[in-house]
């Protein structure tokens, strides 16, 4: 049975979608999380709409993204021994309770006029500190609240599908809030919405941490996640692969702005409805994920979806039609979706326990940590050579990408492939070897 192929007996349907919510503590994160996502998608566009329109400037743009992301690349590290240490939801009440005061600050300048580009720079690299340590340690908990381990695949899915359902309502309300009375009621809401994820945390009911009180450095811990990560192969490739995609494809986000203003002169309803389109086609990616049961062939989704994310941002660079530019979202988002969820689901299950914090912190490092050299690639390019050359440029990076990563999944087969035997995500075979080795209970979870 091969690591690219899914067994036929792994149907996909309805049924399954949604099978992680039977779990208390995870159902209840999930509404407040969704909850707080929505309010996330407010800000990150009205961020956009406001430094463009104060600036007019493509490399400002991209500028606010890159100090809102690069802590993220420096810090992540740190935060995954931290998640390997320490209590993970106590930390992720600091982080939230962070975030909302980040908005609410950005609220009051706004709304009281006086806002300025390096109040939004300063308060962008703030919250790119927070987050470096919240994103790695919230991936690392996502475990911590599902007790069947076979539906975690699902919970990842779950989690890409609430966020980017968030990414489809977010953008629209936030077009239509900065039309009618500005973008400081989308800071003012995306604050108080940190109220229902906060709330989600105190009422878990979580069984007591069995972490042992660490005796070693913290720079060991760190070297012996960055040894473990980067001398595994398929850990090492997936993130090598995943940080190609944020820096030269996933970036094209940035830009948005400007193909809303100046290429379908358009305002922030057509930057909102183009976000939405790709969150669409981004929920979409994360149903078709949730609905399998099993993570067998994920890494040759990965693959293909890359491809796909290629394919329709050059595409997206040499459309000038709106309709149809908004059709072309629709497919960036899932293939970025799927290639993210899958990617990370498989991380998810082939790392040791020990560790999880510390690879899901290089995660957040290949997926986020790049993203503001992208941003800030992204923004100097289409200063120099225009916004869809841009894109264009970035989508045959993707596809370069992917073609190789195809050519390197029968390399992750072989090193993957005993894991799962192991850990019975692949039964028939599990079930075989037990009973030629009289081994009882061989495919532990």
């Amino acid at each position: 049975m091969g690591f690219t192929q899914e067994p036929s007996n792994n149907s996909s349907g309805l049924k399954n979608v949604f099978r992680a919510l039977r779990h208390r503590n995870y159902r209840i994160f999930f509404f407040g999380q969704g909850v707080s996502l929505v309010g996330t998608w407010m800000q990150q566009v009205a961020v956009s709409w406001l430094v463009y329109r104060m600036t007019n400037s493509p490399f400002l743009l991209g500028f606010v993204g890159f100090v809102g992301m690069v802590p993220t690349f420096v810090c992540t590290p740190l935060a995954g021994v931290f998640a390997d240490r320490h209590d993970r939801r106590s930390m992720l009440l600091v982080t939230q309770a962070l975030s909302m005061f980040q908005a609410a600050v950005l609220a009051f300048l706004v709304l009281s006029h006086q806002i300025q580009v390096w109040h939004i720079i300063v308060l962008s690299a703030f919250i790119g500190i927070v987050n470096s340590f919240d994103i790695p340690i919230r991936q690392a908990f996502t475990v911590e609240m599902i007790e069947k381990r076979e539906d975690l695949g699902n919970a990842i899915a779950l989690n890409s599908s609430v966020f980017n359902a968030a990414r489809l309502v977010g953008p629209s309300l936030a077009g239509l809030l900065i039309a009618w009375t500005g973008e400081g009621m989308c800071f003012l809401l995306n604050a108080l919405s940190y109220l229902a994820v906060l709330g989600s945390l105190f009422f878990m009911r979580m069984k007591p941490s069995e972490k042992l009180p660490s005796t070693r450095n913290i720079l060991w811990e760190l070297k012996d996640g960055w040894n473990y990560t980067f001398h595994f192969p398929p850990i090492r490739l997936i993130l090598m692969f995943l940080s190609l995609l944020s820096l030269m494809g996933i970036s094209y986000q940035v830009l948005m702005p400007v193909f809303a203003k100046d290429i379908f002169r358009g305002g922030p309803h057509t930057l909102g409805f183009l976000i939405a389109m790709s969150g669409v086609g981004a929920l979409t990616g994360a149903l078709y994920l949730a609905a399998r049961k099993s993570v067998i062939g994920l890494a040759g989704i990965a693959a293909r979806m890359a491809g796909l994310f290629g394919v329709t941002l050059i595409a997206f660079s040499f459309s000038r039609n709106l309709p149809f530019s908004m059709l072309i979202s629709l497919g960036l988002g899932f293939g970025m979706m799927v290639h993210m969820a899958a990617c990370n689901t498989i991380l998810q299950t082939i790392v040791e326990e020990d560790k999880r914090g510390r690879v899901m912190s290089f995660y957040t490092m290949a997926f986020m940590g790049t993203m503001p050299f992208g941003s800030l690639l992204a923004g100097s390019l289409a200063s120099w050579i225009g916004a869809p050359l841009t894109l264009f440029f970035g989508g045959c990076c993707c596809i370069t990408g992917a073609i190789f990563f195809f050519r390197k999944l029968p390399l992750i087969r072989e090193w993957v492939h005993p894991i799962y035997v192991a850990k019975g995500i692949i039964p028939e075979v599990a079930m075989g070897i037990q009973a030629a080795m009289g081994l009882e209970g061989f495919a532990r979870e």
